[in-house]
Parts: C-alpha cells; sequence; structure tokens
C-alpha cells in the first residue's frame, strides 16, 4: 500500500504513532513496538539514523526523504531523513493522513531528565505530537548501553500508555517518563514530579586535526543543583519511574504581573 493511502483504523484499536531520536534501527524503539502492540494498531515512522540532541528542530533547508522499510513484523514502518520532529509532523501528514490516538517515542537510551528534556530528540517528537493535540510520552531509560535489558521499560511502557489512553491529559501536556535501569522487581513505583534544578557543567575538548587546524568536542560533567525529593532526578536515584508532566508553552505566566509596569507606548 503506498504510503499516501490513509490509514485505517482497525478493530476499534487505538492508532499508536512510535518514533524516537536513536534511529529506526534502535533496540529501545524495538522494545516500545512490542510494548505498544498489545494496545492498538503500530505505526512507526522513525529517523533513519540517529538524532540525538536534536532538539525540537525541523528540516527546512532541504527535501525530506520518506520510504517504508521492513524492520518490524506486522507493524507498517517508514524511515525519514528528518529529524524526530519531522517524523511526526510527516507521520500525520502524509503516512496516516490524521492524527493518531497516542504519540510514544523512545524507548531513549539514556536519560531525559531534568535539562534534558530541552535537548532531546526523544521528548521533541513527543512535543509535537501534543502540538497537533495528540497525547504523547517521551520514554527514557537511564542506561546509554545499546545491549542494555529493556524488559522493565516495557512492561513500564504499556502500563502507562493504558493509562493515558483511558485518562488523558490536558490539551497542550505531555509525559516525560523516565525510568532507573533496575529489574522490574526492584522498581519502588512510579512519582509524580517536577524537572530538576541541574544543567551540564560543560567543556569544550580542543585538538588539532591533520592539517593542523583545531576541533572540538563538547564534554563536561551532569550537576545536580537540586535537594528538593520531589524531583525526577531524586526520583531515578531512589529507584522510581520519574513522570513529569511537560507542556511546550514556555510563557512564564507568573512573571507576567511583575512585568506590567513596562507597559505604555513606544
Amino acid at each position: 500500500m503506498p504510503y499516501n493511502e490513509p490509514e485505517k483504523k482497525l478493530l476499534d484499536k487505538p492508532v499508536i504513532l512510535v518514533t524516537n531520536d536513536d534511529g529506526i534501527t534502535a533496540p529501545g524503539i524495538a522494545a516500545l513496538v512490542k510494548a505498544m502492540k498489545t494496545i492498538g494498531e503500530v505505526v512507526v515512522v522513525a529517523p533513519d539514523s540517529p538524532q540525538s540532541g536534536m532538539g525540537h528542530a525541523i528540516t527546512v533547508s532541504e527535501p525530506l526523504r520518506l520510504d517504508e522499510v521492513k524492520v518490524f513484523s506486522g507493524v507498517r514502518c517508514f524511515q525519514a531523513s528528518g529529524t524526530p520532529a519531522d517524523c511526526v509532523k510527516l507521520a500525520v501528514a502524509r503516512v496516516l493522513h490524521r492524527k493518531p490516538d497516542l504519540v510514544v517515542s523512545g524507548i531513549n537510551h539514556g536519560s531525559n531528565a531534568s535539562i534534558n528534556v530541552i535537548y532531546s530528540g526523544t521528548m521533541s517528537a513527543a512535543v509535537e505530537g501534543a502540538i497537533e493535540g495528540i497525547q504523547a510520552i517521551g520514554f527514557s531509560l537511564v542506561n546509554y548501553s545499546h545491549q542494555a535489558a529493556m524488559d522493565a521499560s516495557i512492561k513500564v511502557a504499556t502500563k502507562l500508555a493504558r493509562k493515558l489512553l483511558a485518562d488523558p491529559l490536558p490539551q497542550g501536556t505531555l509525559l516525560n517518563v523516565n525510568i532507573p535501569y533496575v529489574e522490574y522487581g526492584k522498581l519502588k513505583g512510579y512519582r509524580i514530579c517536577r524537572q530538576a534544578v541541574a544543567k551540564y557543567e560543560e567543556k569544550f575538548d580542543e585538538r588539532t586535526d591533520p592539517n593542523g587546524r583545531k576541533y572540538y568536542w563538547l564534554t563536561g560533567d551532569f550537576i545536580n543543583h537540586d535537594n528538593g525529593d520531589d524531583t525526577d532526578v531524586w526520583a531515578l536515584a531512589n529507584d522510581y519511574v520519574s513522570i513529569v508532566p511537560v507542556q511546550f508553552d514556555l510563557t512564564a505566566h507568573y512573571a507576567i504581573a511583575n512585568l506590567k509596569n513596562w507597559e505604555g507606548n513606544v
């Protein structure tokens, strides 16, 4: 079936769009597909190569490629040349020709807690779903290895996706879910958290190429400046699944009243 023909909702199952930022062949997306197949009709649209750290970038200066590929048995899969946000846009406009019931992104290989949510391609794909008015979750496992076991993450993703479909979030809201790397039986539970005040203390490692030109590798350490026990970083350190409700409205609403005296004629 050509990808420009509309998908149909089969057997009254929810249509679930699965995407990620690690690329369509990453183990994390395979785990997420496995989880979502137990819930609904799954369609995959994901980058054809890793797109970690892309944030909410979209492709505007070059054409996008979209190709149907055979990756997961019984699931229609498409790889795109663009960013995670591009993938969601393409899925809605050119693959499904409708909004899915749920967008899930991940399972990311590595944490997207705290400030990582700003840089994360995984979360930006989920945010794009929320912008489209779709229920959305970004899932991340706190382990960067592509050989990391995904059994616990599959169970968590299945449970939370079912819960969200049954009890949708308010418009413009989505979930950032991070899963500690422990066995399922050792998870202490789920914690609704706020984003921790933490950031990278960054350094640029300066090197010289064979032609004598300098180049730089971004390095650094993740430093938590937040001692609260209600944060995502605390939850993960104590073996809880952290769930942070996120919104794409970046307005600092609390600051509007303080700035009102700036108003007036030019």
